[in-house]
């Protein structure tokens, strides 16, 4: 243990299976602190909720960074976007930001979804089945989240194919593991491209609106001054990404799961009533956001551990849902487990805007794919 560094704990073979690692963070060293890296690591669920929800920890801005990462954020086109969206900022800009959007995701007009979720999905299924095998993400959990996001922000028929298709990078820009400079590249390329097709679409909304997210956006846009272009642009990017990235992996970690338990497996397709709570579990078992980061903004402390002005917080959110505190028997899949309350969604004011469309894009996806 004390030989761990940020690198030695985000290896590929760490990555692979993280939870024996977890486990033994817990046990042993559940405040981990890496000086190294001016760093806390968090993998209890009280320890990690507290966290999530503390006002004194958000994301650092300018004054916070270091030369180095700094001149990063500022000459790479990716990092720069993503660094003017609501995933990055704190209030008052995040309250502005994250206001102009969470009408899009009320619960009505989420749950309004489900029945094009279903029909996404049958129509999915009906384009693999007669071939008896495929790649499930490819052919499954990867495009119906993409069609459901394209489809909430206006994206044209025509050109969802395309979005489909398109390369997934943008995750690695908040992986705690530097990228590399080819994958930064790439980033910055998917990036530009990116930007180009949403500021065209947001001309044509403009010019004739319609009923979806995009033109809600733009109408904002010139309510006194509320949304800059760059503003638009990065966000309805980032809900892009955020819309169908981590619902493509919570399907594929759910269907992963299922097939190494077979009896949960069986046992779910006798009695598909048990979808939604099965969903739960799956996002508590495996989830595919594995952790949260933070810095104080203020002088802090958590379980006796100071955080300086300053101070990174990664709180391991996969972790923490496999705390045996909270949850009896944690490495255990049971979709008939009671009262889950997983932390995959994050916590405070960051909490995820899209939890209950991935709660029901997993639902009726992985139903229908039972089915």
């Amino acid at each position: 243990m004390a030989e761990l560094s940020l690198d030695s704990i985000f290896t590929p073979e760490i990555i692979a299976d993280p939870y024996p690692l977890y486990r033994q963070l817990r046990e042993t060293n559940p405040i981990l602190e890496l000086p190294d890296a001016n760093m806390v690591i968090l993998t209890r669920y009280a320890d990690v909720q507290t966290l999530l929800r503390d006002r004194r920890l958000g994301h650092a801005d300018d004054s916070m960074l270091t030369a180095e990462n700094l001149a990063q954020a500022q000459n790479n086109l990716a990092i720069a976007n993503l660094r003017r969206t609501m995933l990055l900022q704190n209030p008052p800009n995040h309250t502005r930001l994250r206001g102009l959007v969470v009408k899009a995701f009320d619960a009505r007009r989420v749950e309004a979804m489900r029945s094009r979720i279903r029909a996404i999905a049958n129509e999915l299924v009906d384009g693999f089945i007669d071939a008896g095998a495929g790649d499930l993400v490819r052919l499954f959990t990867h495009p119906l989240p993409v069609i459901v996001i394209c489809d909430m922000l206006g994206v044209p028929k025509a050109d969802q194919a395309d979005f489909v298709r398109g390369t997934r990078v943008s995750g690695r820009l908040i992986d705690p593991s530097p990228m590399t400079p080819e994958e930064l590249a790439q980033a910055n390329e998917s990036t530009k491209e990116s930007r180009q097709y949403f500021t065209a679409l947001c001309e044509e909304r403009r010019a004739r609106p319609e009923d979806d997210l995009i033109t809600a956006l733009v109408e904002s846009e010139t309510e006194d001054g509320k949304l800059s272009n760059d503003e638009l642009t990065s966000n309805i990017g980032l809900l892009f990404a955020a819309g169908h990235e981590t619902t493509v992996n919570l399907m594929g970690n759910a269907l992963l799961a299922l097939y190494r338990n077979r009896d949960q497996l069986d046992l779910l397709r006798s009695d598909l009533s048990l979808m939604p709570n099965a969903v739960e579990e799956f996002l508590r078992y495996d989830s595919s956001v594995q952790l949260s980061g933070r810095d104080a903004l203020e002088d802090a402390e958590i379980g006796g551990v100071k955080l300086p002005r300053g101070r990174s917080v990664l709180t391991l959110l996969a972790a923490a849902n496999r705390d045996p505190e909270v949850f009896a028997d944690p490495e255990k899949l049971d979709i008939t487990r009671e009262r889950i309350k997983p932390l995959s969604f994050g916590g405070g004011i960051h909490l995820c805007l899209g939890a209950q469309l991935a709660r029901i894009e997993a639902t009726e996806a992985l139903g229908v794919l039972l089915e």
